[in-house]
């Protein structure tokens, strides 16, 4: 089928989402049809280097062809079959006790589901069950952070802050409350970043005690924010979090949708910023983006309560522990296992592509280049000692996004934030390109402001 008649059906019958679908009908989407490594290839033959993953997913590159072969053998043997009615299978069993071996201190146990936002859905109930079968029913507000992610289904997206997102449906849902995210470049003034992790935390303790510490039930974060933009919070942050959750046995979430299967150069976002909690929500790297499954990991303490106090548990997906995908993530697993791919990232390909990205601050749009392991972002502003966004936050992004991808480079913007996630498996020479693609599309953007640059 020709890509025009792809793109007229496309246009006729799929709801994009995250997308303006009557601007794009008018556009046409891209079309891709194949990938291999860190490059994907569209419909029309255009080879575009991915640096960002997908969607921060494809940690162990693409055309893995034994990801595969584990999906055709495993629905060769039981396509299907659900966890409910006392059941499981072997796939999902070993996939529960090899996270458990991956992931820090006590977070044994696993709920799965089919995506980060469900695993935020079922994060929601959970909690507030584990605290009603302890006699406190009381306590069920879940506090998050303005610009937090944590999905787009309704709970997902009541716990993540976006205001964007709470104006269509009548969100947020009773009982979510928000403070404000650590973001030193525009919120720190002129404080040290340490001394602004300290004060950024402590936000947390005052909105504790303004709603009450008997009412508050958990508090969720990702260890970095991606979608709005990569915010780095600075080490302080973190412990200080911990510090004041255990003070007022407010449970601790991890969300590390994002962060975790390598993408610190840590197998979790947790272990990079020293922090321990109670409970961490998982997809994207688990299976690599190749099939969709995510998982809800409680500690000890939780999983306890839940299964000796809680009954029977109300909950669950059609798809949960589907073995299929189970399957996928193992091999997934053994792949960034056996192949070092974490370490690699950690002590080799990630320290130079933190090196070459931080290099690029110098260029006179760059108002601060940020990265941690294989994650990062470049801020676009108008005045670099300033620290001062664009007027109209958001177009210049765009300009550079689009500059990048005539250039063969997949970048995502984000307000005026340049956002990288690329597949960890990324080589030196691929991070070469990818540094010389963006250091162009920055020259092209600039030059479209009016602005001098100092050439490539």
């Amino acid at each position: 089928m020709d890509i025009l008649k792809l793109q007229q059906l496309d246009a006729a019958h799929h709801l994009h989402p995250f997308n303006d679908n009557a601007a794009l009908a008018k556009k046409g989407t891209r079309i891709l049809s194949r990938g291999e490594g860190v490059y994907v290839w569209d419909s029309a033959g255009n080879k575009l280097l991915d640096a960002f993953a997908g969607l921060w997913c494809v940690n162990i590159g693409y055309g893995r062809k034994e990801l595969g072969a584990a999906a055709a053998k495993q629905m060769t043997e039981l396509a299907y079959y659900n966890s409910f009615f006392g059941c499981t299978t072997e796939p999902t069993v070993k996939l529960a006790a090899k996270i458990a071996e991956l992931t820090p201190a006590d977070l044994n146990h696993a709920f799965f589901s089919n995506s980060g936002s469900e695993a935020n859905d079922t994060i929601l109930r959970l909690v507030r069950h584990f605290w009603k079968v302890q006699d406190q029913p009381q306590k069920n507000i879940v506090i998050g952070r303005y610009n937090g992610y944590h999905g787009s289904t309704v709970a997902g997206a009541s716990l993540g802050g976006m205001k964007g997102m709470h104006a269509q449906g009548g969100l947020p849902i009773p009982d979510i409350h928000h403070i404000e995210p650590p973001f030193w470049f525009l919120d720190g003034g002129d404080q040290s970043p340490e001394d602004y992790g300290l004060v950024a935390a402590r936000r947390l303790e005052s909105k504790i005690l303004e709603l009450g510490p008997n009412r508050v039930a958990a508090f969720i974060g990702e260890p970095i924010m991606g979608a709005i933009g990569v915010y780095i919070p600075p080490m302080t942050y973190w412990p200080e979090i911990e510090r004041i959750c255990r003070k007022y046995d407010v449970l601790l979430i991890a969300d590390e949708v994002i962060c975790g299967f390598g993408r610190t150069g840590e197998w979790f976002g947790s272990q990079y910023f020293g922090f321990t909690p109670d409970i961490m929500t998982i997809a994207k790297g688990l299976t690599s983006g190749y099939i969709p499954m995510g998982a809800s990991l409680f500690n000890d303490r939780i999983a306890k309560v839940l299964a000796e106090q809680g009954g029977e548990l109300a909950h669950g997906y059609t798809y949960s522990g589907h073995p299929v995908c189970a399957a996928v993530a193992l091999e997934n697993i053994r792949i960034l296992q056996e192949e070092h791919i974490v370490d690699q990232a950690r002590t080799n390909t990630g320290p130079y592509l933190q090196e070459r990205w931080l290099a690029l601050g110098a260029h006179p749009l760059v108002g601060e280049s940020r990265i941690v392991g294989m994650v990062g972002a470049l801020e676009l502003v108008p005045n670099k000692p300033a620290r001062k966004s664009f007027a109209e936050r958001g177009k210049v992004g765009v300009i550079c996004r689009d500059f990048a991808l005539q250039l063969g480079l997949i970048l995502r913007a984000t307000n005026d934030s340049m956002l990288l996630s690329p597949p960890l498996t990324i080589s030196r020479s691929e991070i070469d390109e990818l540094i010389e693609k963006i250091w162009k599309s920055l020259d092209l953007t600039a030059r479209e402001l009016g602005l001098a640059t100092p050439g490539v």
